[in-house]
């Protein structure tokens, strides 16, 4: 059974907040794991969300030993390389969903899918952009690890939903990190079986508390 996450509502003034670790001490915390196995992945990542009346914030603390991360513009292709990514499905129905990317270097790719499950039969819109999004890339202080912390605030009204508490959204975060002999590894919260991120039917539960 897809999991669920449980995420509480918290006020932010303005973004800048969201570097402030103490408030995402109040955030449960999810690991994700190798999409296919389910088995722990070799480099780990930790995600975090909260929500506000006016937007979903998400936290990834990601150790990254290598980083392969060239893409400058928006909207190119991201997963090619390095990145974190969130799949929503406002509706729940599989139908159409959000794909948000961030690398490394913060460069973004946002776009909005439709289709039917599975990467041969969807139709990618890049020209979609989630306006007011808000990306920050930082690396970690203060750790013995190599790594980075990827900071997201999702407008909502940008999204086309309102946020409530009681509210279920269906989502999946997701890593794609190459090693430095190239080896790829694709990580998920929701495991997908494959190596195939676009799986609706798959996508956990975000619970808006």
């Amino acid at each position: 059974m897809p999991p669920m996450y449980e995420c509480p509502h918290v006020l932010f003034s303005d973004e800048q907040q969201l570097i402030d670790h103490i408030q995402w001490e109040h955030c449960p915390s999810v690991q994700l794991v190798d999409t296919v196995t389910g088995l722990a992945p070799k480099e780990q990542t930790e995600v975090k969300a909260c929500w506000s009346s006016e937007a979903l914030y998400i936290r990834f603390e990601c150790t990254d030993h290598y980083v392969k991360s060239d893409y400058t513009k928006r909207d190119d292709p991201l997963y090619e390389q390095d990145v974190i990514e969130v799949f929503i499905d406002l509706a729940g129905d599989g139908k159409q969903y959000i794909e948000l990317e961030v690398s490394p270097h913060n460069v973004v790719f946002d776009a909005k899918i439709t289709g039917a499950q599975g990467k041969s039969h969807i139709v990618v819109d890049t020209a979609w952009d989630i306006e007011g999004l808000y990306t920050a890339v930082k690396p970690f202080e203060h750790s013995q690890q190599p790594g980075n912390i990827y900071l997201l605030k999702l407008p909502t009204a940008a999204l086309g939903k309102t946020a409530r508490a009681g509210d279920a959204w269906r989502i999946n975060f997701y890593r794609i990190d190459q090693d430095e002999s190239g080896q790829r590894q694709f990580q998920a919260w929701s495991p997908t079986g494959e190596v195939n991120y676009h799986k609706p039917n798959l996508f956990g539960t975000l619970l808006f508390r």
